[in-house]
């Protein structure tokens, strides 16, 4: 069976993600919801470390919180699925969250090198969810990790998501 993929334009170029049906059901399933909502659209990458991940999927360029947008979604956050065995490995994709384990909603990363810390169980007991990987385009993503940044790890420039679907 086909694993689902998901096609990110950016301003950095076109990356394509594939997701991991079976190994992270509900994680897949919470990120097809927005994808599928037009969440993602029109977002930017609003942190970036150089050397260890850039982070996405929660904010407009104008700073607002993405959320506040679409009423319509289910914010409801995802059980944590870091027990399924994937690996934090470079151009995995992996949920974000707080340091409450199963806080995780729309943001995402994706990991510039392998971050084994963040595997089951990490330093809190949980990590962080893999349920995915970058198939194409992780240029786009070594790119905008070049990008300067400026206090919270912010870039200086904005790194737009265009636009998020599922490849048919």
């Amino acid at each position: 069976m086909a694993q689902t993929q998901v096609v990110m334009e950016t301003d950095k170029g076109e990356i394509v993600i594939e997701l991991f049906d079976a190994q992270a059901p509900k994680s897949v399933a919470n990120f097809l919801k927005y994808v599928e909502a037009g969440f993602y659209d029109e977002t930017i990458f609003h942190r970036i470390i150089a050397g260890f991940v850039v982070q996405g999927g929660g904010y407009k360029a104008d700073g607002r919180e993405r959320r506040k947008d679409i009423n319509s979604l289910d914010y409801t956050p995802v059980e944590n699925e870091a027990e399924n065995g994937l690996k934090n490995l470079r151009g995995s994709l992996s949920m974000a969250r707080t340091s409450d384990p199963h806080s995780a909603t729309s943001q995402f990363f994706i990991n510039l090198n392998d971050n084994a810390f963040l595997d089951h169980p990490g330093q809190d007991g949980w990590g962080y969810a893999v349920f995915g990987k970058v198939t194409s385009g992780m240029d786009a993503v070594d790119a905008m990790a070049k990008v300067p940044t400026a206090a919270g790890d912010k870039p200086v420039e904005d790194i737009a998501v265009i636009k998020a679907y599922v490849k048919q």
